[in-house]
């Protein structure tokens, strides 16, 4: 096989610095808890860096991976989740964690994970990296073991993704007894012959991976471990896992159905855009109910599950890169709500919705950057959100899917009104007390970089619309999508 180790040098970085965190902690105790979350936010931001040198190479890992621009966007992309979640985490765990160490370089390992499952070119390396990265969060999450809601979301958390790893690993071995080999494009190969002798194990195949891959992004019904989890997690963790599970979830989702799976799209299309529109719906009613932020949050990063597959459903290069730019328009959005959150469960210890009442009084900086944050999740206009739904929603209708699109629209309106129930809390309700938050500048930095995000995505995406048009180019070469027009259209 003979790989080219170098390619592996950012993955090099992170393990190799998740281990200096842990000897730090070890061997100089005294050393402030926070001082290790900048020391973990600086190896990633080194390895995201590193990636940067990849971009436009298209090298194979042997058999296993491909350094190509999807894998190098995917590379940074993570790299930044850990270091903003690095960040976030050094008050709160400055004073509720025991173990700083041990809980930074599982940040770093659970990149790597994620880098892995984007990265790869078969079933099996897919997996593994899938499994590295659940069997981190699933520590991540139990990781305040005084905490019951922490032990239970963890154990949750982990029964359930045994029990989904099982179902991907039997769809593997099916698709595996079907085509005679792991390879994504190998897999395609077999496909395009005549498989009618085999279509039952085949189909049985598809639908236990797509069931596999549905716990991994938490698609209804295959959504059940995600409140609890969200909810006992240490808040950072919980920031943590909406963004990195759903992003590694959907980059391996996206790479092995466009490359492996294409030739049968007939077969597996209808059931990706049943689950699309079923997960949009449930999400966005049922979070309608919740009085907890963090399971309000859980269901919405649930109706935005829906939403992102259906660039799945409706797969081409056009639905493909619009589904990578409102990943990316997701990800900013939650990540400064989470970040404002935390800002105000670090002051006030409390989690529910009306616990914000008066929060503009308090902190009018976080409120008018939490508010701004809901507002982008729900789809609206000046913000990120408003501009990847589109393209996303354009992309679908453009591929015959014009009543997911209806759906998809209709549930952002109803999506709307959940995320103003917070913001009326937060200009409308009585504070409990007067004071004023004080100033953490690190805190601060990361929200106000965030929030620049949600705006600069919102008003002008043509970089992001770039990044991501590269990052989708090469996979569906040689599929019968290559003759969709690439890149997403054009505000």
């Amino acid at each position: 096989m003979n790989p080219d180790w170098s390619l592996l040098a950012p993955e090099y970085i992170l393990a190799g610095w998740a281990a200096m965190v842990i000897s730090v902690d070890l061997f100089f105790g005294r050393v402030r808890k926070d001082y290790l979350a900048y020391l973990a936010a600086l190896g990633a931001l080194v390895a995201a860096l590193v990636s940067l040198i990849y971009i436009n190479d298209d090298k194979p890992f042997g058999a296993l991976l491909q350094i190509d621009n999807y894998a190098t966007f995917f590379r940074v992309f993570f790299c930044l989740i850990a270091f903003f979640t690095c960040l976030i985490s050094a008050r709160f765990v400055q004073e509720r964690v025991i173990h700083a160490g041990e809980y930074y370089a599982l940040i770093l390992v659970t990149t790597i994970g994620g880098i892995y499952m984007a990265a790869a070119e078969e079933l099996l390396t897919a997996y593994i990296g899938l499994e590295l990265l659940s069997f981190s969060l699933y520590v991540l999450t139990s990781f305040l073991k005084f905490d019951l809601r922490s032990n239970e979301g963890g154990l949750k958390y982990m029964l359930l993704g045994a029990f989904s790893s099982a179902i991907l690993l039997y769809g593997i071995s099916l698709i595996y007894g079907v085509t005679g080999t792991t390879n994504f494009s190998e897999i395609a190969q077999a496909l395009s012959g005549n498989n009618d002798d085999l279509r039952f194990p085949m189909l049985l195949g598809l639908v236990l991976i797509i069931s596999g891959l549905g716990f991994k992004v938490a698609a209804v019904p295959f959504h059940m471990w995600t409140p609890d989890a969200y909810e006992g997690a240490p808040l950072p963790i919980t920031a943590f896992i909406s963004a990195i599970s759903k992003s590694a979830g959907f980059a391996l989702f996206l790479k092995l159905f466009a490359e492996g799976f294409m030739p049968v799209i007939d077969e597996w299309r209808w059931i990706v855009a049943g689950l699309a529109a079923t997960t949009m719906v449930f999400g966005n009613l049922v979070a309608i109910q919740q009085r907890n932020i963090k399971r309000l949050l859980a269901y919405s990063s649930i109706g935005q599950v829906g939403f992102l597959m259906m660039g799945i459903a409706a797969i081409s290069p056009d639905a493909a890169s619009a589904m990578l730019l409102h990943l990316a328009g997701y990800v900013i959005s939650n990540l400064a709500v989470f970040v404002a959150i935390i800002i105000c469960y670090n002051q006030t210890g409390k989690e529910n919705i009306d616990d914000f009442a008066g929060l503009a009084e308090r902190a009018p900086f976080v409120a008018m950057c939490l508010g701004a944050s809901l507002l982008s999740l729900a789809g609206m206009p000046l913000f990120a959100g408003f501009v990847t739904k589109f393209i996303l929603f354009q992309a679908a209708a453009n591929q015959d899917m014009l009543w997911l699109a209806g759906v998809a629209v209709l549930m952002s309106f109803v999506s709307l009104y959940y995320y103003l129930v917070v913001i009326k809390e937060m200009y409308l309700g009585q504070p409990e007390a007067p004071t004023r938050f004080p100033i953490v500048p690190l805190e601060y930095a990361a929200l106000a970089v965030l929030t620049a995000g949600v705006f600069f995505v919102g008003l002008y995406p043509q970089p992001f619309f770039d990044a991501t048009a590269n990052a989708t180019d090469l996979l569906f070469a040689g599929t019968s999508a290559a003759s969709v027009s690439s890149g997403p259209p054009a505000p």
